[in-house]
């Protein structure tokens, strides 16, 4: 085999049409083997002679796509001193393009003796763990145009892949749980017609099964636990993992796009899944252990602020290299539209302290490639101090925590909640306009993959976890949820349309809110876990996605979910890109305020109506003659007025049209109703009285 000293860079196995550059770091090793696999089980070793700044590389000229291959590393195994280089080990390629097979769990892949811990493990873990592949990066995007849809446009839809496409009743078979299911017509006919401008779709990069959850026989169904930052995982192909899955992903965005969605990514770049100083040796940890992870002082051991066992180091150079390698390598050649950072505050951890201008946020700020496309953080970690909404750079949007637990307290009747639910409903100001950011900064959300489906919110009190092996122990236990009178299922018809009533106004409340709207995936047909709030290792119907037919119970909530996506896309006044004044807006010609509260009573809220314990109702008056920013080229918007009536609270109550905001009003959204978005709604006057049912939300249109 002819050996050709090759290139530094780029990183991992590059595939040239002629040969492939393989390169690899590692500051820990003396040496290090490519090792190329064969299908009856052998291995042809290349030691890699050439070294530029600690990358190893060489170039093997007829190494074709599809060849599998892995590194052995020779050097120091000293875990006291943070150093685990094993050569029985192979190793994945950290830049691996595609991932081929599965672990098969076994002493073989630690680097460890089971019942002597601090006793190396020599015993070869090649048949028994995964390999890299090398890919072929060519592809026809024809003509393939980035949606590029503006955020006070886009409306998020999260989804796992399998999750949302295994129980399709139009999807053949062969196709449920991939990758191609995303690109049939059934499922982007779904997300056309709902509304939906993005589909965030949980953990894609190559994930591991945890040894754990195997033997339960049960599974990481989530995917938070990569293991290839590049490599589409390859249990979602349909068709093979010899770099099928990278085809089969690129199509699927293509189709997407097709249709005006656009991709983001949820990333998990705050660990990986080789656990802690007990888990298994796969890539990192036997490449170069103390450049890849934070270790404590006894270097044994590893810092985890994550809640998995290890924590990346983000002050390394090489991991900081890693992670915007990868986030470039998704846009430009997967065609990606961004991402959703999982745990992100560990991202900004340097050293102990949360630090929002860390490294990895100064390396963002300035890439040409990476600062243009969607970025949002899950702005929490399990470590001291790591709880940050709010707190992230302008460039980046945040899941809010705070407009999720607000909207939960209020809908259930948890009292002192108006001044803080007025803050979530127009934008969370408090958290945003001081460091510049605007209402978009914002993505809204009242249920994710991460909790109880909308469906369970209203039907559970506490969790019900039992099938994860865990006796309960596992989930949040604070879900700020109401069952409305009978834990789990139920005939009582008062409680059931309580329970439909309720999913209503979360929805409604979600899609009229400024910033963001996200939904996750079922809660638009009342899917349920059972209870289930931690339903990360079910891979079954648990956690699949139910497609109800016409007239099934299910699709009246799908109606309705549709109906307010649209009312929202439809209006400005519900989506736009600066926060309320509170006052009349200067150049608009109109003497009444942008936005104003009132009681149920018709009379503006004074600071004594918003401090009342029990209140659990209000009105508030959106001027869509009021609207304070330009359209796309400086004109100005109008658009119709909206009155939002909100009755959270036990009781019926009669509200007040407020006087001097509209002579004549027509209702658009009664969640009281069966039609609960009518199409040819009560019209009421100025001055006159409505009847709002408990726990209802109603809202009237005034044309412009």
């Amino acid at each position: 085999m002819q050996v050709w000293p090759g290139q530094a860079y780029p990183l991992g196995a590059t595939y040239d049409g002629a040969g492939t550059n393989f390169a690899v770091f590692s500051e820990a090793a003396h040496r290090i083997e490519l090792c190329l696999l064969h299908d009856d089980g052998s291995e042809t070793a290349v030691e890699l002679r050439e070294t530029d700044a600690f990358v190893r590389h060489a170039y093997l000229p007829g190494v074709m796509p599809g060849q599998r291959y892995g590194f052995r590393v020779h050097g120091p195994y000293a875990p006291e001193r943070g150093l685990r280089c094993n050569s029985a080990k192979l190793l994945l390629d950290p830049y691996a393009r595609a991932i081929s097979g599965s672990v098969k769990w076994g002493e073989e892949v630690y680097g460890y003796h089971f019942g002597s811990p601090e006793r190396r493990n020599d015993l070869d873990s090649a048949p028994h763990t995964m390999s890299s592949v090398v890919v072929n990066p060519y592809f026809d995007w024809g003509d393939d145009r980035r949606p590029r849809t503006e955020y006070h446009h886009t409306v998020i839809y999260e989804a796992h892949v399998k999750g949302l496409t295994m129980r399709h009743p139009a999807l053949p078979e062969e196709l449920r749980g991939t990758y191609a299911a995303l690109a049939h017509p059934a499922i982007i006919d779904h997300l056309t017609s709902l509304g939906v401008t993005a589909l965030e779709l949980m953990p894609v990069h190559q994930f591991v099964n945890d040894h754990r959850l195997v033997d339960m026989g049960l599974a990481n169904y989530w995917g938070y636990n990569t293991i290839g930052f590049f490599a589409p995982h390859n249990a979602y192909a349909s068709w093979g993992d010899r770099g099928q899955q990278v085809l089969e992903f690129k199509s699927a965005v293509r189709a997407l796009h097709e249709a005006g969605i656009e991709v983001i990514l949820d990333v998990v770049y705050n660990h990986t899944a080789e656990g802690n100083h007990l888990g298994p040796t796969l890539s990192f940890r036997g490449i170069d252990n103390p450049s890849y992870y934070r270790l404590t002082g006894d270097r044994r051991y590893y810092m985890d602020t994550t809640g998995t066992g290890n924590s990346l180091l983000m002050r390394s150079p090489h991991v900081l290299q890693l992670i915007m390698d990868s986030l470039r390598y998704w846009v430009t050649e997967m065609h990606v539209d961004g991402f959703r950072f999982d745990l992100a505050a560990t991202l900004a951890r340097q050293f102990h302290e949360v630090d929002r201008l860390s490294s990895f946020f100064d390396l963002v700020q300035q890439d040409p490639v990476v600062s243009q496309v969607k970025l949002i953080a899950e702005p929490w970690d399990v470590g001291e101090g790591g709880y940050q909404v709010g707190n992230f750079p302008p460039l980046w949007t945040e899941w809010n925590g705070m407009y999720r637990d607000t909207v939960r307290d209020l809908w259930r009747g948890e009292p002192r909640t108006l001044a803080e639910f007025a803050s979530r409903l127009t934008g969370s100001s408090d958290l945003y306009q001081d460091d510049g950011r605007r209402p978009l900064a914002s993505i809204n959300f009242v249920t994710c993959h991460d909790g109880f489906t909308m469906h369970d919110l209203v039907a559970y009190n506490d969790k019900h976890n039992h099938a994860n092996g865990e006796d309960n122990r596992d989930g949040e236990s604070h879900n700020r949820s109401w069952n409305c009178g009978a834990e789990g299922d139920t005939d009582d018809p008062e409680i059931r349309a309580l329970r439909v009533r309720q999913m209503r106004n979360f929805i409604a409340t979600l899609m009229l809110s400024q910033g963001v709207p996200m939904l996750s995936h079922g809660d638009e047909f009342a899917r349920t876990q059972r209870g289930n709030n931690n339903a990360y290792c079910q891979d079954n119907e648990v956690s699949w996605v139910p497609w109800p037919q016409e007239g099934e119970e299910g699709h009246e909530l799908w109606d309705f979910t549709r109906a307010m996506v649209w009312l929202r896309k439809d209006h400005p006044v519900f989506r736009r890109r600066r926060f309320f004044h509170g006052r009349p807006v200067e150049g608009t010609h109109d003497e009444l305020s942008d936005i104003a509260w009132f009681t149920p009573q018709g009379r503006e809220m004074t600071q004594r109506d918003w401090d009342s314990a029990q209140a659990g109702a209000l009105s508030v008056f959106l001027n869509g003659n009021a609207i304070s920013e330009p359209g796309p080229r400086g004109e100005r918007i109008t658009d119709d007025s909206f009155l939002l009536m909100v009755n959270a609270s036990a009781k019926e109550l009669e509200f007040v049209v407020p006087v001097n905001h509209g002579r004549l009003w027509q209702v658009v959204v009664d969640t009281a109703r069966e039609d609960a978005v009518p199409e040819d709604g009560p019209k009421v006057g100025a001055g006159e009285r409505m009847t709002l049912v408990d726990r209802s939300l109603v809202v009237l249109q005034r044309p412009v």
